[in-house]
Formats: structure tokens, sequence, C-alpha cells
């Protein structure tokens, strides 16, 4: 875990250092787009069951979150026009970065969740608490376009709940129990060519054609 702590501060110092500019000019974009901050915190459940703030560019009307879900679709009429644009190139994911050099996460490792939805684990799905949360993995990749299914759904929520999260719990342990730093890297690539190659792709890296999220696909 030692080495997996020094990858992570060595890719996140870097990162911050050459995408500097890019958050920059996008912090810029927020501010003269919409009313609010340009950071948003979110609290999330992360290792050990412990609660810490997640921090991301904000996307979305200020006090959003008591405005609607918890999830997001890609219809969600909370979103800002430069929101939308950030969500789908992932770029408002970067300043978790931050939270990587604090030791709060990790570059590779199960998605955080918010405590509400983790109430809802079982025991199993729990062990995904053991390992500190990452910025990406397997459900991350899989999941390319996760707003959009949920834009499909009558019911947002239960769709998120009874679908969409007990497979990506799945590839969470999964993840766990291949755990290596030759694993994270292939994950951070894997994260990178799901922008531009086709969702179907990634689809069958981790899962069965025949599960219930791919016929919705």
């Amino acid at each position: 875990m030692c080495i997996k702590r020094i990858f992570d501060i060595l890719v996140s110092f870097i990162s911050l250092v050459l995408l500097s500019p890019i958050l920059i000019i996008v912090a810029i974009i927020i501010k003269l787009g919409s009313k609010g901050p340009v950071l948003y915190k979110q609290l999330r459940v992360g290792l050990n069951g412990r609660l810490f703030y997640i921090y991301k560019f904000r996307t979305m009307q200020v006090n959003a979150d008591k405005k609607g879900l918890l999830i997001t679709g890609a219809d969600d009429p909370r979103l800002t026009r430069v929101g939308s644009f950030l969500r789908k190139i992932k770029i408002d994911e970067m300043p978790q970065l931050f939270n990587v050099l604090k030791g709060e996460m990790s570059i590779v490792g199960p998605r955080p969740e918010v405590l509400e939805y983790v109430k809802l684990y079982t025991n199993e799905q729990k062990r995904v608490l053991t390992v500190k949360p990452g910025m990406t993995d397997p459900a991350t990749v899989y999941f390319r376009n996760e707003e959009k299914l949920l834009a499909k759904a009558n019911d947002r929520e239960s769709f998120y709940i009874k679908e969409i999260m007990p497979v990506k719990l799945r590839l969470y342990l999964q993840y766990i129990d291949n755990m290596s730093l030759t694993y994270d890297i292939k994950l951070i690539f894997l994260e990178f060519f799901a922008i531009i190659l086709p969702e179907v792709v990634f689809s069958r890296i981790f899962i069965n054609e025949d599960s219930e999220v791919n016929k919705e696909r």
C-alpha cells in the first residue's frame, strides 16, 4: 500500500502541475457562465466508513442537491450549459486530485458513494469500504455514459439502486480482489481511451452481455 500511496502522490501532483492552465481556464468559464462558486463539495463515505468532502468543478445550479435527486441524468434541468460538457469529458472530476494529495482518495479505487446509498449495502458489499476510494475504477469506465442510462429510466433513483449500483459494487469487489499497480495503470489508460472509443468496447471487458444494465443499453 506504501507503493500505491507514493504512486498517488506523484500522479496527482504531476497532473495538477501539467493541467493547471486548463483547470484555471475551466474555473474562469464556470464563474462567467453562472452564479455561484467554482468548486462544489459533497459529503461521501471513504475508507472504513469515514466521511469526507469530495471536490468537483460545479456543473449544476447552486443548491441543486436540495432541489432534486442525488443522482443526475443527462437531461437534468439543474445542469448548467457548461456543466453538461464538463461532465461529458470528466473534467469536473479533476479537483479530486486534491483529495488524492490529502490522502482521502486514491487515483484508482472504488468510487466513493453518498451515505444514503451506502446504508443500502449488504455486508459483502461493505467490503468496498476497506480500501481507499478512487477517482477511477472498472465501474467508472464501464458506466461511462451512466447519465444517459438514467435519463432513459422512468424512476431514476430506483433504476440506480436496483440496476446500476449492484453492478458497480460487483466491479468494485472485482477490483479489490485483483488490486495491483499494473492493474491501476491499465485502468487509468482505459479511462482515458473511454472518452474516444465506443462504450460497447468497455462493456465487453468487464461485464457479461446478458447483464440487466447491458439490456438497457
